[in-house]
């Protein structure tokens, strides 16, 4: 399924428009000339803010918080909020000890910012009582704590504790269907058919650099193709309008 042996474009090759070279067939997209064009191409635009702290050691507590401040809100305000509650509070212990009202305060103003409150202050007395103040490495685990969905589960997993794990973000889940590389209606389909048929080296990279692109090129509506550095190989499901 991954074989791409037939292919003769590289990541160094001139890239082809669409419209002259044709969709590539769902079986043989070229995803790994399409990485390796990213992990050149996408270090020259802004990271996702929870890759950001992953790279610069942030424990996997910080991430699962700041990944779940994150939810419905743009990067650019999680990464005042988040580092303004860490300023205060920033173990299972201290959070905690805020409570619910001081804790929906310094969180204020991202998107259900009561809610995740509630479900931060909930999430924090399961880790005291169930894992000693840890942050379990397992998605199943992961899954079970309140207000974490695959999402964060995978991003916990990948950014915190650099472990295999795809997550898909409403991001991963337009492009790859864009490209003809999946075709799914959900993003936990997507996950499930990537984790089907996405070679495991790309496993954990795949969000920051399709986050990446889709903030900055591979937009919702209108997509900046003609900038696009592996336009050659996407098919464009759905677009019909771009830049």
């Amino acid at each position: 399924m991954h074989d791409e042996s037939n292919i003769r474009m590289t990541a160094s090759d001139p890239p082809v428009h669409p419209a002259a070279a044709g969709p590539p067939a769902a079986n043989t997209f070229p995803i790994g000339a399409v990485m390796a064009t990213l992990r050149k191409t996408m270090p020259a635009y802004m990271q996702p803010l929870v890759d950001q702290m992953g790279g610069e050691g942030a424990t996997p507590f910080h991430i699962l918080i700041a990944t779940i401040l994150s939810l419905r809100t743009k990067d650019t305000l999680t990464a005042v909020v988040a580092p303004r509650l860490f300023a205060v509070a920033d173990t299972p212990a201290t959070i905690l000890a805020l409570g619910e009202e001081r804790l929906a305060e310094l969180i204020y103003p991202v998107g259900f910012y009561r809610t995740k409150a509630r479900s931060i202050l909930q999430i924090c007395r399961i880790l005291l009582d169930e894992y000693g103040g840890r942050v379990p490495a397992d998605l199943d685990q992961l899954l079970a704590l309140p207000g974490v969905g695959r999402k964060t589960a995978n991003l916990v997993l990948t950014a915190g504790y650099g472990l295999p794990g795809i997550c898909v973000d409403i991001h991963v889940h337009r492009i790859t269907n864009r490209w003809g590389y999946v075709q799914t209606k959900t993003p936990d389909a997507t996950e499930l058919e990537l984790r089907a048929r996405l070679p495991p080296e790309y496993w954990i990279e795949i969000n920051r650099l399709l986050v990446t692109l889709g903030q900055n090129i591979c937009h919702p509506t209108s997509p900046r193709c003609s900038v696009c550095p592996v336009a050659w190989a996407c098919a464009r499901v759905g677009v019909t309008r771009s830049r």
